[in-house]
């Protein structure tokens, strides 16, 4: 059967793995589908670092649409992950938005293949990366400290960001900031960035993920380009380090990641560092690295309370134009008990479906898209005397005691770890956990928290021992 291409416009991007044309094969979705992709990633291009769209954002294929749900092939595990972590609510949202209902992305791991011509034989499959010098990071401006919600969960690491945004090199030099993933490590480093810019525009920042860093390392090392490749990291005033924690077990990426700390170190130069865990428990990273990285300001991110999630809807839904009342944003921040960029992508489901119905945003719409989306997260919520019946099994101690003033050792230590389980699943305030458990001050229940936290660092008995009693509160689907 003879195609016949035809093209609609000129060739901006080759978003594609052939090219951007289209064929009388394809159908009346495909066409749609491919369309909406290339418009998504032209609006993205004025949003987001050329970095990111260049190495993870344009690699992705659009392939089908199936219902509602569009397929997407990523040409590794890598980017699959990444992106899926960092930015599939935002390309399901701006996609769905394109096509004109709400989609779901499926990513999947398809490799690029070579043409025949290009495959030399002897020759290994992998091919070097590209070689191009890393740009460094101009922000776009959507990430900031005046749109950084601030809480008990992560006012630490706030002070720490805007300190060092104001004085780069002179306070808190490194600084390494952890939380799981979702919380706002990101937002903060690209703050510190739009900050120090906004300031001084011609002040050299770079911002690059760790696996960045070790992808263009290898590249460098591939091509003899070692020299501008340190020239490019290390040639700045404030360097920017994300998800460290895919470095630990590279060896030869971490010992030049340890020069380039030394080098930009040691001129005085501003270092900050993000990761999903502390430094002790980047088990697998060099103990020389470990130490640097904790010789400044360790600040954690935590997950934020009920109050604190709340706040955060209402911020975004201000930011994006979106009407939302405040029983709507607080039901939404109790139903769903899980990390903001989770709850930002409720959100945006919500106002995508509230304009495709053509109606405002209201508790009987938001409850729908709960029950839709994130029913097992609202179903399978414990209750607090739940979790104290739990724990005083396991421990054999009365609840009575659990929540009494005893400081007896193996009481207190019930108590901690109940505190502990009470803010990891119901995320509520230190306030109201204080209340729960008999008007105590919040900063106790903090301490309780963070003991036991830390202890099950250390611990690997206690550390499944907690794990095991918070997967047993939910009940088995």
């Amino acid at each position: 059967m003879c195609i016949i291409p035809f093209f609609l416009g000129p060739a901006r991007v080759n978003f594609w793995a052939m090219s951007d044309q289209y064929t009388f094969e394809d159908g009346e979705d495909q066409v749609l589908l491919r369309s909406a992709w290339e418009q998504v990633l032209r609006r993205l291009e004025v949003e987001l670092p050329e970095t990111v769209m260049r190495k993870f954002l344009k690699p992705l294929v659009p392939v089908a649409v199936e219902g509602s749900t569009a397929v997407i092939d990523a040409p590794g595990q890598f980017i699959q992950e990444w992106v899926r972590e960092k930015y599939l609510d935002l390309l399901q949202t701006r996609l769905g938005l394109e096509i004109g209902r709400p989609i779901k992305i499926e990513l999947r791991i398809q490799p690029r293949e070579r043409t025949a011509a290009s495959v030399d034989v002897g020759v290994v499959a992998r091919q070097p990366v590209s070689v191009d010098p890393t740009p460094v990071f101009r922000s776009s401006g959507r990430y900031r400290f005046d749109n950084f919600v601030v809480g008990q969960s992560n006012r630490l690491a706030f002070a720490g960001a805007k300190a060092v945004a104001a004085q780069p090199g002179s306070k808190y030099n490194p600084l390494f900031i952890y939380g799981a993933s979702g919380l706002g490590k990101t937002h903060l480093l690209q703050a510190i960035a739009h900050e120090i810019q906004r300031r001084d525009n011609r002040c050299p920042v770079m911002y690059v993920t760790a696996q960045q860093f070790a992808e263009e390392f290898v590249s460098a090392l591939q091509n003899n380009r070692i020299d501008q490749f340190r020239k490019n990291q290390r040639g700045v005033q404030v360097w920017l380090l994300d998800d460290v924690q895919f470095i630990a077990g590279k060896e030869r990426t971490q010992e030049e990641l340890f020069h380039t700390f030394n080098y930009l170190h040691a001129l005085g130069k501003q270092i900050v560092l993000c990761s999903d865990r502390p430094p002790r428990d980047l088990l697998l990273m060099d103990e020389r690295l470990r130490s640097r990285f904790e010789s400044g300001l360790v600040a954690d991110v935590l997950m934020p309370d009920t109050e604190t999630r709340c706040a955060i809807l209402l911020s975004k839904a201000q930011q994006e134009g979106v009407e939302l009342e405040h029983d709507v944003a607080m039901y939404l921040a109790e139903a769903i008990p899980s990390n903001v960029r989770i709850l930002e992508g409720a959100l945006t489901k919500l106002a995508v479906q509230a304009s495709l119905e053509g109606t405002p945003i209201t508790p009987e719409l938001a409850e729908a898209i709960v029950e839709k989306y994130y029913q097992s997260v609202g179903v399978a919520k414990p209750s607090f005397d739940q979790i104290l019946e739990s724990v005083s099994r396991h421990y054999q101690i009365p609840v009575p005691d659990i929540r009494g003033l005893s400081r007896k050792a193996p009481i207190a230590h019930a108590r901690h770890v109940a505190v502990f389980i009470t803010r990891e699943i119901t995320g509520d305030s230190w306030k109201h956990i204080g209340a729960l458990f008999g008007n105590r001050d919040h900063t106790s229940m903090m301490h309780g928290y963070k003991k036991i936290r830390e202890l099950m660092n250390r611990d690997k008995e206690l550390n499944a021992s907690v794990r095991l009693l918070m997967r047993d509160l939910y009940p088995e689907v």
